[in-house]
């Protein structure tokens, strides 16, 4: 399938409290029942020393409202939030989503490299429930491997799997 026309200029830039309709609208279509309240998705993009990086591409000609522009209303198509502990080297990819439309196109591989490359600590992990295989594939191809799992880790019981990235 060819790519949209408006994929080709997808561009990472910073998130800020400014953009916090647009990725609280990611965040919810992309992690349905898993996704943050509002007061912690306002803390990421408003905490020191945390990356918050959004994916983003041009308004079409003519048109601002959301059947112009995907589903969420906006030009911005995914998100990555890191949290950096600068003094143990370790960096973790606390959320990242990419909207349904625009999935399986590189749009999280390019959000996840720009979040490792933000957080410069030499380890970086994540984690991710077992059955988003669509994610683990991403992980893998990035260079994560499994080092454990917590049991019952999601809402509703499914166990997560950390991942960890030594950089460099």
């Amino acid at each position: 399938m060819p790519l949209p026309e408006e994929l080709a200029p997808v561009r990472i830039a910073p998130a800020t409290w400014r953009d916090f309709r647009d990725v609280l609208a990611l965040e919810r279509v992309c992690f349905e029942n898993d996704s943050w309240p509002w007061i912690d998705v306002m803390a990421a993009l408003t905490f020191p020393e945390a990356v918050r990086l959004k994916a983003q591409t041009p308004r079409p000609p003519g048109g601002d409202g959301p059947e112009a522009h995907g589903a969420n209303g906006s030009r911005s198509i995914g998100f990555v939030f890191g949290d950096r502990n600068r003094g143990k080297g370790l960096g973790w990819i606390a959320s990242i989503g990419v909207h349904p439309a625009y999935q399986r196109r590189g749009v999280g591989t390019r959000l996840l490299a720009a979040c490792e490359r933000s957080l410069a600590t030499p380890q970086v992990r994540l984690t991710l429930r077992p059955s988003n295989t669509a994610a683990r594939r991403v992980y893998d191809a990035a260079g994560y491997v499994e080092i454990a799992r917590l049991e019952r880790y999601y809402r509703d019981g499914e166990d997560g799997i950390v991942m960890e990235k030594l950089i460099g």
